[in-house]
């Protein structure tokens, strides 16, 4: 069996993808976009390995993890793509969303380039790509085997992440020897809000974990909530408004519940929130749909009252003039807005009309890409550029980590703690090549196996 990182390795984070052959098959799993600067233009444009490819399973929905499925399709794939439901149905959504940018954004570059009399540039991939991918989906339950292509069969497990997100192992007949391996995918902290805990798996011949946060844990989530809640009581005092740059998936619903019990138990009057996101809305109604995958402590806190009726001022912004129209409001407001990276969308305008005035607070909820406008704003930089203009940061910059959706290595080294026994070969990809050297550095020390490090492109052998 040979194991090629086609994405998310080298110390990137982004990009999931890995391309599994054995003597009778070829299975891709995941196929996600490389995000941040123009490095992951160029990636994102090389060739998907379509030739004799039977399969393709997927762990979740997130962009870095399905953005480049469009490509399969444009490259000429008709075969299956395997996914629990509620991926499927966050997928389409985010692929639909990510063609619709592709299509818009050529747009806007070829109208500077046919002023300047050169070529028209192509989308990386357009709508109609995009639907004709998401044909391919078929559903796949949680802990049942299920046959993907000749001679492999695949069984997800909640990785506990985002909706529907899961860990895949994948066993395969590999001339006549069985062959198991196991992809984490993105792995969430233990004991988060809304979604259920990670269910680890037990054995395997190799291992490819995430480390994306492999370097340290995540503040407490008590402890992280009590600053939410009072940047949220502190711009509310002083009518700041309160940007937050939110990915539409898991984030935005995180900080709606928690503005629910924030009313609920009046710690602060109701203000005005705007859901500036048409795919966050769009994505709440899929959690909706998707009760039996939330947790206890979400499901009684539902049942007692249902969180809409706490969330009476917020307001959903659909059109691009809803978006606009909320700059001219006065405070306190918060606004969440994807891209959660401020790499694209609607918040990168807000942070534009908000970013030089010292009564705002900016909120940094998740992971942000090097090279992205959320990490220069995270790292403290003074001046940023927005649409070619120079941007005086002079707002409060927050960083709540303890917000993220992914395991802080305490949770990854727990989750791995599970399959460790079985002695697999362990592979640290989906990370900086720091926090993946500190977590190889400690599951030598407590489990006395020696991670590999591989480089983008690299191919394993099992």
């Amino acid at each position: 069996m040979k194991i090629t990182i086609l994405g998310a390795g080298g110390g990137e984070v982004t990009g999931s993808e890995y391309l599994v052959q054995t003597k009778s098959a070829r299975v891709l799993v995941d196929c996600g976009m490389f995000q941040g600067g123009q490095r992951a233009d160029t990636l994102n444009r090389a060739a998907l390995p379509v030739t004799a490819l039977d399969a393709v399973v997927i762990t979740h929905g997130h962009l870095d993890h399905t953005g480049r499925l469009p490509l399969l399709a444009k490259a000429g794939y008709t075969g299956p793509v395997f996914a629990t439901q509620a991926t499927i149905e966050m997928a389409s959504l985010i692929v639909r969303d990510s063609a619709h940018i592709q299509t818009q954004d050529v747009e806007r570059v070829n109208r500077k380039r046919e002023r300047a009399g050169e070529p028209a540039l192509e989308p990386l991939y357009t709508p109609a790509q995009a639907e004709q991918i998401i044909e391919r989906f078929k559903p796949v339950p949680y802990s049942q085997a299920v046959t993907v292509a000749p001679g492999v069969q695949a069984v997800w497990h909640e990785a506990g992440h985002m909706l529907g997100s899961a860990s895949i192992q994948l066993i395969a007949d590999d001339g006549g020897k069985k062959k198991c391996v196991v992809f984490s995918g993105d792995l969430g902290p233990k004991n988060a809000p809304i979604l259920k805990d990670y269910d680890p798996f037990q054995r395997a011949d190799m291992v490819f974990l995430e480390s994306t946060y492999g370097d340290r844990d995540h503040q407490p989530l008590a402890d992280t909530i009590e600053e939410f809640n009072g940047i949220v009581k502190q711009a509310v005092d002083t009518r700041g408004k309160i940007l937050v740059p939110t990915f539409a998936v898991t984030r935005a619903q995180l900080l709606m519940l928690l503005l629910s019990r924030m009313f609920r138990q009046k710690l602060v009057r109701p203000f005005p929130i705007y859901l500036d996101s048409p795919m966050a809305v769009a994505a709440t109604q899929i959690y909706l749909h998707h009760e039996e995958l939330f947790d206890d402590e979400t499901i009684k806190y539902i049942a007692q009252k249902p969180v809409q009726s706490d969330l009476k001022t917020l307001k959903v912004c659909v059109t691009a003039e809803d978006s606009k129209k909320i700059n001219d409001e006065p405070g306190p407001f918060l606004v969440m807005a994807g891209a959660g990276m401020c790499n694209a969308g609607r918040i990168v305008h807000h942070l534009k009309a908000n970013l030089w005035k010292p009564e705002t607070h900016v909120l940094i909820v998740g992971y942000q890409g090097d090279g992205s406008l959320g990490r220069q704003l995270v790292d403290g930089k003074k001046i940023v550029s927005i649409f070619g203009e120079k941007i005086a940061v002079k707002a409060q910059v927050h960083t709540l980590g303890g917000f993220s959706a992914h395991a802080g290595q305490t949770d990854l080294l727990g989750w791995f703690s599970a399959i460790a026994p079985s002695r697999p070969r362990v592979v640290l990809t989906h990370g900086e090549n720091e926090p993946r050297e500190m977590l190889a550095q400690k599951i030598q020390q407590r489990f006395k196996l020696k991670p590999q490090l591989p480089e983008l492109n690299e191919a394993i052998e099992l």
